[in-house]
């Protein structure tokens, strides 16, 4: 299996794939008090919205920045709807040209929203193109070239620009000042989860039992996207199985079947701890040589594993590099920590 296919076929990443783009639409909270979790940030839109809205005016540009399957796009829709704008889609690393750009802000209508997801992705010259777009609501056009070149500024309807970013620091500096509100989104509580997940069962037609609802929050690693993933083979499993709602039994069962642990991790995510442990005295390590050892590429470790182990605390990142701690050597049953250096 590649390293491309590894992570795709990863239950618990947070990486949305297409079917599950269809899927999360159905799913998705249309209304600002609908959105569960996040709750500063809701509170913050509310009032911003609100304020856009006795003015007749439009939003300031907003950036979403988090890891993947918070909730960005969720956001942004409910922002469209709750402004009353169309919203347009599109992604950094499609924007290769600036025609591309040109076309888009020039079709927008007064008080339409433009989500651009993985903005960091965006190269230079678009990027300096989006600066009077955001600061003036204008497009500088250069017609000819040499010295007979010369610029047109073709003004634009008022707008808002939505960009997500898993990557905050790669987002350069002048294109970061523009936005007038920058949020970060943090990983849910598992109230929160317990919640969207019971939701969304209504949602599919399916009868989940609390305690089976509580079971699927505490391995979702606290974030909605492997939730609602967990639901649907709960789901799979209980009709296979003939079974007319979800339990915890049921729920057990299909984590069992999936290697998913108490913790939400899987075989990866233990394979990562368990080499660290057993082949590097627990570290300190550096990613790339913990990348070479586990087949891996650095950034797929960096942005989709490590979060989520931080978090738990399995995992620390120190100057000398990646280093497991004790609770993971407790986890993974290792019962001391093998001449681990000190810092």
């Amino acid at each position: 299996m590649t390293e491309e296919n590894q992570t795709e076929n990863r239950l618990v990443t947070s990486e949305s794939t297409t079917d599950e783009n269809v899927l999360e639409v159905t799913l998705r909270p249309e209304l600002l008090s609908d959105f569960v979790g996040q709750t500063q940030i809701k509170k913050n839109l509310d009032v911003s919205i609100g304020a856009a809205k006795s003015r007749n005016d439009i939003l300031e540009h907003v950036l979403l920045y988090g890891n993947p399957g918070l909730g960005k796009t969720t956001l942004a829709h409910i922002i469209a709807r709750e402004m009353g704008g169309n919203i347009k889609v599109t992604s950094g690393p499609v924007l290769e040209k600036v025609g591309d750009l040109a076309a888009i802000l020039s079709n927008l209508q007064r008080g339409d929203i433009l989500f651009i997801d993985e903005i960091h992705r965006i190269n230079k010259t678009i990027a300096e193109v989006l600066y009077p777009a955001l600061e003036d609501y204008a497009l500088d056009i250069i017609i000819g070239q040499g010295p007979a070149a010369r610029t047109i500024r073709m003004p634009l309807e008022k707008f808002t620009l939505i960009g997500a970013t898993t990557k905050m620091s790669l987002l350069p500096g002048p294109l970061r000042d523009r936005f007038g509100h920058i949020f970060h989104l943090n990983f849910y509580e598992h109230s929160d989860i317990e919640t969207i997940v019971n939701r969304n069962a209504t949602l599919l037609k399916t009868k989940l039992e609390p305690d089976g609802s509580i079971l699927i929050a505490q391995r979702a690693r606290r974030t909605p996207r492997i939730a609602n993933r967990l639901l649907k083979r709960a789901r799979d499993f209980a009709q296979v199985n003939n079974q007319e709602s979800i339990n915890k039994k049921t729920v057990s069962d299909t984590m069992a079947m999936l290697a998913i642990d108490e913790f939400g991790l899987d075989e990866i995510d233990r394979l990562l701890l368990t080499t660290m442990i057993e082949k590097f005295n627990g570290g300190p390590v550096g990613l790339n040589t913990l990348a070479a050892a586990v087949a891996e590429e650095m950034d797929t470790i960096e942005d989709i594993y490590e979060p989520f182990l931080l978090q738990i605390g399995f995992l620390e990142r120190t100057p000398r590099g990646r280093k497991a701690t004790p609770a993971a050597y407790a986890h993974l049953g290792f019962d001391q920590i093998k001449n681990q250096t000190l810092l």
